[in-house]
């Protein structure tokens, strides 16, 4: 219960810290926020690198594995922010859910999970939920859409890469390469999006990362003291949290296909954890053991501090 409730309170702070996100976002372009909230993650890298005893280089065993997850790490932050800023946040969440239902399709060719009937059903109703959402010809479909899919996506990847790698690369190796690859592309496109930040806006991005920063600790703390089958469906909460603030804040009315849509995507994604936690029919649990939150945290880095912790624990 004391995991559960750190980890309710964890998404709540980050389902503020996107509202956060989305008023930003109103003037100032996602790569840009992206781009300084990934300077802020530089000094928690410093002190992790001071602190890692493991020996070896910073050279990557895998470098085209490594090379991959970084470029989609980087893609990840600006496609979510992105879908804050053009959709309601109810829909982005609804349509973010769908990473637990990938990385169950992308753990069979990757990692040779193997997928049982169940699973695979829950799979595809899960998808069917995402259709509800968007309703393809009964609504018209923009980049938002598309940039939050595409974020759902790139998480899903990266965690299977992530699963790959954790027991061929430093930790430090799997925290630094992303950070600098989104430095460096997001700082490619300074010169097409930088707007100077007002006091309010600069105060903005603090408060995202501190809100990134406390809820990761939370999360690294709920995963420590409980069951992740108990903690992960957690994060669903997000959609109450997503439904409250639409109304209160932006003046967002959420369809009844939005939240049946959800409501099927959210069953689907506790349903896998579910069976993962059963152990049916599944060697590695992909999805209960690629618990992030990457795709919506601007400090994206900690989050993956919260991975490799929790990864770390499970190995041992």
């Amino acid at each position: 219960m004391k995991a559960a409730f750190m980890a309710l309170l964890a998404y709540g702070i980050f389902s503020t810290h996107d509202v956060v996100v989305k008023f930003i976002s109103a003037e100032v372009s996602a790569f840009q926020i992206v781009f300084f909230s990934s300077l802020l993650s530089f000094p928690l890298l410093t002190l992790m690198i001071v602190k890692d005893a493991t020996p070896g280089t910073f050279r990557p065993n895998q470098p085209g594995w490594v090379a991959l997850r970084s470029l989609m790490m980087a893609l990840i932050p600006g496609c979510a922010f992105y879908a804050f800023s053009v959709l309601p946040l109810a829909q982005t969440y609804a349509l973010l859910f769908a990473t637990p239902f990938l990385i169950t399709l992308l753990s069979i060719p990757m990692l040779g999970e193997k997928v049982g009937l169940p699973r695979m059903a829950a799979v595809i109703v899960g998808f069917a939920g995402v259709l509800v959402v968007l309703r393809p010809g009964g609504t018209e479909l923009g980049l938002g859409h598309a940039a939050a899919l595409l974020a759902a996506f790139g998480n899903a990847f990266q965690s299977v890469i992530l699963r790959k790698l954790r027991h061929t690369e430093r930790r430090v190796v799997l925290m630094l390469f992303p950070i600098l690859t989104t430095v460096v592309i997001m700082g490619l496109t300074m010169p097409f999006v930088y707007v100077p930040l007002s006091g309010t806006q600069m105060g903005g991005l603090a408060i995202i990362s501190v809100f990134g920063f406390c809820a990761t600790l939370l999360l690294v703390f709920s995963y420590s003291i409980g069951e992740s089958a108990v903690v992960a469906p957690m994060q669903y909460s997000q959609i109450i949290w997503a439904i409250v603030f639409g109304a209160l804040l932006f003046d967002e009315t959420v369809d009844l296909l939005t939240i049946l849509g959800a409501g099927i995507i959210i069953a689907s994604g506790v349903f896998i954890v579910m069976r993962e936690a059963r152990g049916g029919r599944s060697s590695t649990t992909p999805v209960l053991q690629s618990r992030s939150r990457p795709m919506l945290s601007s400090g994206f880095g900690l989050s993956n501090l919260a991975k490799a912790k929790f990864d770390e624990k499970g190995s041992e």
